[in-house]
């Protein structure tokens, strides 16, 4: 009775007995870290440990790299260790843990204050940032880092539509931000017309060719539906490769036109921006424009996407995603409501190509690859389909990150001068992603507002939301 009274532990709860032979906790996390750090041993080794590098005689000589493979296994092996002894009990204990009813007052107060916030500091973004780090180095933060993070904001937003409030998977997205940026880039370089006539036009065919692609997958859901997607966009791309009379192939399109305030180049002569303004000739006076046009597009994309929702094509798109047998059963025009998505999330992927290629000048079809619709298509689950808020704080840690690691000169002291950062962007946002789907399946942001509601809104569970299914 003793031993069975001692067993008991505090509040009264029984603590479940050690069976002899049974490895501790201890024990059984380095086994499973060891074993973690030698399958990336084993999987590095030819990918990191090994290096080929042509010398003066241009011969491919083999080198190894052992102190970063050996670094990245450790940092592997000990991030197993830490997962296993921390993170997993955590997660079971937040698994049984009762839900609050009450929202805390700090979540509460970041919910009302976070959206002003974020939005005054992007308007006064390139203001900050030439008060800081001056024209010089003022030019790469708001070109490399502003203007590049909200072209992926609006991709993302675009594709939130077709993804996330109609569920339908689209694995093919770049091909109508090629559409838009090769429109734009024709018609400016051979009919000479301006940024804010092609502006929509890009916009406008960019919906066209997204009601081309819908009509084929009307009957598709699920796999079926990504596949065809995935085929439309690599097709969208061998056109742009081997058209070469009209989109020049491999080697692009050059000297495109860039877009003017109201008439006024961006440029040195006498009737330039500067020169009219009185000012000195720098180029950061075309960045911060361009960077406003891209944020205002981006604005347009966030409103156009709330107001639609709330309106009955909205609220269709939302149905689809739920169930689409009940769907129909209610009434609802399925082939329109998945014609409208795809066409609207085609126009805002059009805004944005043609942005990009006035911005860039130049457009080639390695612009266009399937990796760009896999990361739009990343930023919007990570973020949390649905989520407006969710899939611009994905963009800005997925491509703000990017940008960053190329400023990380320091790990070059650490892991040797041949060391670059960026060839290993995309594995370290595998791992990342691989972090997120164990912590917040459901993205960042997991909850939901509701388009209609009675009497009170009230937010929802992600987890009561199909996403992703249609």
């Amino acid at each position: 009775m003793a031993v069975l009274a001692n067993s008991a532990g505090e509040g009264g709860r029984a603590r479940e007995p050690a069976f002899a032979g049974e490895p501790s906790p201890l024990a059984a996390a380095l086994k499973d870290a060891g074993l973690t750090a030698a399958v990336a041993f084993a999987l590095f080794l030819p990918l990191v440990g090994l290096e080929t590098i042509q010398n003066i005689n241009n011969v491919l000589v083999l080198t190894t790299r052992w102190p970063l493979l050996f670094s990245l296994t450790a940092i592997i092996g000990c991030g197993r260790l830490f997962y296993s002894l921390i993170v997993a009990p955590w997660l079971a204990r937040r698994a049984t843990r009762p839900v609050a009813v009450e929202q805390p007052a700090w979540r509460a107060f970041l919910a009302k204050w976070f959206v002003p916030f974020a939005v005054g500091f992007v308007v006064i973004y390139p203001m900050f940032i030439l008060a800081t780090a001056g024209f010089r180095g003022g030019l790469k933060w708001i070109d490399n880092f502003g203007i590049q993070i909200l072209i992926y904001v609006m991709l993302g937003w675009g594709l939130n539509i077709v993804v996330g409030l109609a569920g339908l998977l689209d694995l093919g997205y770049v091909a109508f931000y090629a559409v838009g940026a090769y429109s734009y880039a024709l018609l400016a370089t051979h009919f000479g017309l301006a940024f804010w006539i092609l502006l929509p036009l890009a916009g406008i065919l960019a919906s066209f060719w997204g009601i081309i692609l819908g009509f084929p997958v009307l009957r598709l859901r699920g796999d079926y539906l990504a596949i065809v997607t995935l085929a439309f966009g690599e097709i969208i791309r061998l056109v742009l490769v081997n058209w070469v009379v009209l989109t020049n192939g491999y080697a692009g399109i050059g000297g495109i036109p860039r877009p003017s305030f109201f008439g006024i180049p961006f440029n040195a002569d006498d009737n330039g921006f500067a020169a009219v303004f009185g000012l000195e000739f720098s180029p950061i006076y075309r960045t911060i424009f361009l960077y406003y046009v891209i944020l205002a597009l981006a604005f347009l994309t966030c409103y156009v996407t709330v107001r639609l929702r709330r309106l009955p094509v909205g609220r269709a798109w939302e149905a689809l995603r739920e169930d689409e047998i009940a769907c129909r059963s209610l009434g609802i025009n399925t082939t329109n409501t998945k014609l409208t998505a795809f066409a609207t999330g085609a126009m805002f992927a059009g805004f944005a190509g043609s942005f990009f290629a006035a911005r860039q000048g130049f457009i080639s079809p390695e612009s266009f690859t399937f990796l760009e619709s896999a990361t739009v298509l990343s930023i919007v689950v990570l973020g949390g389909m649905g989520s407006q808020i969710g899939v611009a704080i994905a963009a800005v840690a997925m491509i703000g990150g990017t940008e960053i690691m190329r400023q990380l000169d320091f790990l070059k002291d650490i892991f040797g001068p041949t060391f670059d950062p960026t060839q290993y962007r995309m594995l370290i946002f595998g791992f990342g992603m691989v972090l997120i789907m164990i912590w917040r399946p459901r993205g960042l942001i997991s909850t939901r507002a509701p388009s209609v509601f009675l009497k009170e809104r009230k937010t929802i569970s992600a987890d009561l939301v199909k996403e992703g299914h249609g």
